[in-house]
């Protein structure tokens, strides 16, 4: 099982929610690193592949720097296109063919909305598992129901792999789901619509060394 990145703080990309859109992932990214996060993920999915991986391509690069790891949401060909450290794949897609495309190094996380997918992930092509929405999003409206801290601990202890908490965290409701049992967060809307992502980012960061 590839570890993961230190800190557990994953930040994934919207561009419809970030002023500037995709131009300005790159400087979001730069930002990010600069403020301490080494895990972005880019979910840019509506973008034609070309642009996906030109995007996931100066994020690497702008990474390098910082030793931080880059990974795309949704195709493994692509990620393994781009020369990423690995990809987050939906709940239905096959976890052990990305496994066999990217190798035994590559990162690979996955979607989970219930215990009993959280439970079915095989350990020996999954890494992670992604649970939420651990609160109502604004990123997301409609997407629940919101999984609670009892949700996310249920998903803990049943899931073979670490889980991650996504959906509605900020520096206050960061605290609960790391007490829930959740190995790290990943955040979108929290930092893509902040008029400083790094502040949120240090913030962020500063709750979970708490």
């Amino acid at each position: 099982m590839t570890s993961l990145p230190r800190p557990p703080l994953l930040v994934v990309t919207d561009r419809s929610q970030l002023a500037g859109g995709a131009a300005a992932l790159g400087t979001l990214a730069q930002t990010a690193f600069a403020a301490g996060c080494r895990w972005i993920s880019l979910r840019e999915k509506d973008l034609p592949p070309d642009e996906q991986v030109m995007l996931a391509h100066d994020m690497a690069v702008r990474a390098a720097a910082f030793g931080a790891h880059v990974m795309l949401h949704g195709s493994a060909q692509l990620a393994h296109e781009s020369g990423l450290h690995g990809v987050h794949l939906p709940e239905a897609a096959d976890a052990a063919a990305a496994r066999r495309l990217l190798g035994g190094g590559a990162l690979i996380g996955q979607s989970v909305h219930t215990p009993a997918q959280a439970r079915d992930v095989d350990p020996a092509s999954v890494d992670y598992v992604i649970a939420g929405p651990a609160y109502l999003t604004a990123s997301k409206p409609g997407y629940g129901p919101a999984l609670g801290e009892a949700g996310i601990a249920a998903m803990v202890n049943v899931s073979p792999v670490p889980v991650i908490a996504i959906g509605g965290i900020d520096d206050i409701m960061i605290g609960p789901v790391l007490a829930a049992g959740a190995a790290g967060v990943a955040v979108m809307g929290t930092v893509m619509r902040a008029a400083r992502a790094d502040a949120v980012i240090v913030g962020l960061l500063a709750k979970m060394r708490g």
